[in-house]
C-alpha cells in the first residue's frame, strides 16, 4: 500500500499537480496548502483529480472550518483529528500548529494539542500525520540551536511509540528523516514522501 504524504505547498499549484501525478493508494495534504487562507478553490480543484483517496488537514495558514468547506465542496476527506483504517494500518492526522510569533489562524495550545492527540494512544500499528513536528528535533530545526516544533508531539510520540510519524509546518527541515525511538520520522515538505506500508 502507497500513501504519498506532502505538506507546504503554499499556492504552488505546479508541485501539487505533480504529487497528484503520482500513483498511490491514499493521499494526505499535511497543511498548508494556502497562504494566509487564499487560494482555496484552486487547491480543492487539483486535489478533487484523486477525490475519493484524498485526506486533508489544515495547517497554520488555514481554519479548521475552510479546510473543511473546501473538502466537502470537492469530494474530499476531511482529516482534521480523524483515522481510518487501511489493511492493517491506523492512519490518523491532526492539522494545526503550535503557536507561532506570527498569529495565523491555524494554530493551537500545547495542552490543545496534547488532548487532540490523546484520542489516537491505542491505535497500532499507527501511522501518524500532523501538520506540527516534535519539537527539539532535526524535524523542528529552523537555525542552529533554534527549534519550534511541538513539546506535544515530541510527547506522545514518546509515550505512544507510532510506527510512522510525518510532519511539515517548518520549511528549512523539509526532507529531514530521523529515528525517534521505535518511530520513523519525517517531514516530508512540499516535495512530499511516498510511505510504502506493507
Amino acid at each position: 500500500m502507497r500513501l504519498l504524504v506532502f505538506s507546504d505547498v503554499h499556492g504552488d499549484w505546479k508541485a501539487l499537480e505533480r504529487l497528484l501525478a503520482i500513483e498511490a493508494d491514499y493521499y494526505v495534504a499535511a497543511g498548508d496548502q494556502v497562504t494566509w487562507a487564499r487560494g482555496y478553490d484552486r487547491c480543492g480543484a487539483i486535489l478533487q483529480a484523486r477525490a475519493g483517496r484524498v485526506y486533508v488537514l489544515p495547517g497554520n495558514h488555514e481554519s479548521a472550518e475552510e479546510v473543511a468547506a473546501m473538502c466537502a465542496r470537492y469530494g474530499l476527506h476531511d482529516f482534521h483529528g480523524r483515522h481510518f483504517q487501511a489493511g492493517k494500518w491506523h492512519i490518523a492526522g491532526l492539522g494545526y500548529s503550535n503557536p507561532t510569533p506570527f498569529h495565523t489562524p491555524g494554530e493551537y495550545s500545547e495542552p490543545q494539542l496534547a488532548d487532540r492527540l490523546r484520542r489516537f494512544a491505542d491505535l497500532a500499528p499507527l501511522v501518524l500525520i500532523c501538520h506540527a513536528p516534535p519539537y527539539g528535533t532535526a524535524l523542528d530545526r529552523i537555525g542552529p540551536g533554534i527549534h519550534a516544533g511541538s513539546t506535544s508531539v515530541r510527547d506522545f510520540i514518546g509515550q505512544s511509540h507510532p510506527e510512522y510519524f510525518l510532519c511539515g509546518h517548518i520549511h528549512e527541515a523539509a526532507g529531514v528523516s530521523v529515528e525517534l525511538g521505535r518511530t520513523h520520522a519525517r517531514n516530508v515538505g512540499k516535495a512530499g514522501h511516498l510511505l510504502e506500508l506493507g
